[in-house]
């Protein structure tokens, strides 16, 4: 029997995609939702930002720090050699924008491995940067987190799976920097949900749902056993946001009965 119900917040880059972005935040709280998430907030002034969450009343609960060249594909640059310079100056456009939004958590993407680079060199450049990085958010009141991302998905991907996760975690050394663990990717890649979970948790700032296959809803159809989860979730005494970052078979709305449970009232 549940004794809490998850914190769900949308992803707004995944749902609501009927309307346009700075539209789905009204769209979201009326569903009842009470936090958000997306990628990037860049495009958008921070002022525009914050005004939405506070019309709705909703928490940002996540966003990811500046990809690089998105419109060359770029998932990140802090493992990517060269590219230091860059990264630093992105701490400065993520804190500010984490600070205007009272965002306390920041996903921190590693990046796809360039051609002819050594991953070994990527992980050099990597803890180097979030090791620089750390401070400058703990400062700000700030956590940063790390997210693998499955291979299957994401082929040449840095950070690919939670031991090395754990691994980086510990060399890096800050307190205020963790795991963002993504059930459908690590179903996607390793599975063994509930044991990782466990094993991990205290390192797990922020958890992300999809289904499988498909990265749709993930309702009673897909492969995963959510509720469980949330049950393991409760009994670990996890209080942080759990982010809906998948992709709608239709209509968002019509899809939410997988959280009516949870308090969501489309």
């Amino acid at each position: 029997m549940r004794t809490a119900a998850p914190r769900l917040a949308a992803n707004l880059g995944f749902l609501f995609g009927e309307v346009d972005f700075l539209e789905r935040f009204g769209v979201a709280a009326r569903c009842g939702f009470r936090g958000v998430e997306y990628a990037f907030p860049y495009a958008h002034p921070a002022a525009e930002l914050k005004a939405r969450l506070q019309s709705f009343e909703l928490h940002q609960a996540l966003f990811n720090g500046p990809p690089g060249d998105a419109a060359k594909g770029e998932r990140g640059i802090a493992a990517l050699p060269g590219r230091e310079d860059e990264f630093r100056r992105s701490v400065e456009t993520l804190l500010a924008y984490a600070q205007a939004l009272g965002c306390p958590r920041v996903h921190v993407m590693s990046g796809t491995v360039p051609e002819g680079v050594e991953p070994e060199r990527c992980e050099e450049v990597l803890l180097a940067n979030v090791r620089y990085a750390a401070p400058h958010a703990a400062s700000a009141g700030v956590s940063l987190l790390l997210e693998p991302l499955n291979p299957i998905d994401n082929p040449g991907y840095f950070l690919t799976d939670v031991p090395q996760a754990m691994r980086l975690l510990r060399l890096i050394d800050a307190p205020n920097v963790g795991l963002q663990y993504d059930v459908y990717h690590q179903q996607m890649h390793c599975g063994a949900l509930e044991a990782t979970l466990r094993e991990n948790f205290d390192a797990i700032g922020h958890v992300q749902v999809a289904g499988v296959p498909g990265r749709c809803e993930p309702d009673a159809a897909q492969e995963i056993n959510l509720p469980h989860l949330f049950d393991v979730l409760d009994e670990l005494g996890y209080a942080g946001w759990v982010g809906c970052e998948y992709r709608p078979r239709g209509v968002t709305a019509a899809g939410l009965g997988w959280a009516r449970p949870y308090g969501l009232v489309a």
